[in-house]
């Protein structure tokens, strides 16, 4: 048993409690992890406050994050204690209906089908104060140890700098890929983004490494458009500079609306508006933001009727196991850089300042 330091969600609507925790040692197909750093993602705040679904508390949040094995059970053969490692928040267990399939990547062990708060055998790997403590999506990289298992976890470069490549553990991966892999954005089209923070901007970089030419940045936080320019935007706007809903203003500023629009931040009333900006019979819409958990839906179906096509995009696409240490050699090979992606880097007792950063738009 390892003592470490975590940052545990003892109940909703509570900061991060920074406690010494006990992380046991992994069994069998189980791997024992030392995170070396993680990200902050608007999903881990959807934790604190509850809106993410099937959450059971005190948990470890966090899902973001690289380190280097620790120890591993019996029957690991993917990793070697010493290597570098992304943890995977969606898994790829190679022998359900999606890890067969060659064009789906939504692995059947993902906490959206079957809840991840314990390990596969129904236990915890984590006790704090004589108390089990539930993982997250099997990962909880908030904790400086943590155990997960061999179908959650991918071996990276051992060059690869750990406090960079995290960000290929959700957030680029999730952006990036929605581009390329969900729209399969076109060379020569337009694209609108809905939300312009740090999977936001990594759409906007798959849009423009497809070749589109026009992509449109939208957030109400005008203090993101110098980043999203830098990184490919041709335009950005604000909803709230314009009288007129902001679909009706995409499709004046195109014509006809959209190639391919994405919502990036998860709310049901941009899901619609962006679905509405894009091309009426051409046009892709991506739903690339995680709706709060009990949300619905009020849309006019003529606006698929009409031959909109409407997707939903999990981690860009990727199936995790195979394609994250492959984008983790384009970014060593220099293909793409998320490093302005990273506007601060905190110790990590700070991490409720984090949060505030990320809930105040900086």
């Amino acid at each position: 048993v390892i003592k470490c330091k975590a940052a545990v969600a003892w109940e909703v609507d509570k900061p991060l409690s920074i406690e010494e925790v006990e992380v046991a040692p992994p069994k069998a197909h189980e791997v024992r992890v030392k995170i070396v750093a993680t990200g902050i993602c608007r999903t881990d705040d959807h934790v604190l406050k509850g809106s993410f679904p099937n959450i059971d508390y005190p948990v470890i949040p966090g899902h973001e994050g690289a380190g280097i094995v620790e120890s591993i059970g019996e029957g690991v053969t993917c990793v070697k204690p010493g290597e570098k490692v992304i943890p995977l928040c969606l898994p790829q267990c190679g022998e359900c209906s999606s890890c067969l399939n060659p064009d789906t990547n939504c692995c059947l062990k993902t906490h959206l089908y079957e809840s991840q708060n314990l390990m596969p055998d129904k236990t915890s790997r984590f006790t704090c104060k004589g108390k089990a403590i539930h993982h997250f999506l099997w990962i909880s990289t908030f904790s400086e140890y943590t155990v997960m298992p061999d179908s959650a976890i991918a071996r990276i470069d051992d060059d690869a700098p750990l406090d960079k490549v995290c960000l290929f553990g959700c957030g680029f991966s999730t952006g990036y890929g929605a581009a390329i892999n969900t729209a399969k954005v076109k060379p020569g089209s337009t694209c609108a983004i809905f939300g312009l923070g740090g999977v936001g901007l990594s759409v906007v970089m798959g849009c423009k490494s497809a070749g589109a030419s026009r992509i449109i940045g939208i957030d109400i936080n005008k203090d993101k458009f110098t980043k999203a320019r830098e990184l490919g935007a041709t335009e950005c706007i604000n909803p709230q500079d314009f009288k007129k809903p902001i679909q009706e203003v995409l499709v004046e500023m195109t014509g006809h609306g959209v190639d391919y629009s994405f919502e990036v931040i998860g709310h049901t009333d941009t899901m619609v508006a962006a679905l509405a900006s894009c091309h009426m019979n051409s046009g892709t819409c991506v739903m690339v933001g995680a709706p709060p958990s009990g949300s619905q839906l009020s849309f006019d179906p003529m606006l698929l009727f009409t031959g909109r096509t409407w997707k939903g995009s999990i981690i860009g696409g990727w199936k995790t196991k195979d394609s994250i240490p492959k984008l983790v050699s384009g970014y060593m090979e220099k293909k793409f850089n998320p490093d302005v992606l990273i506007t601060h880097t905190l110790p990590f007792e700070k991490i409720n300042e984090g949060f505030e950063l990320l809930q105040s738009g900086k």
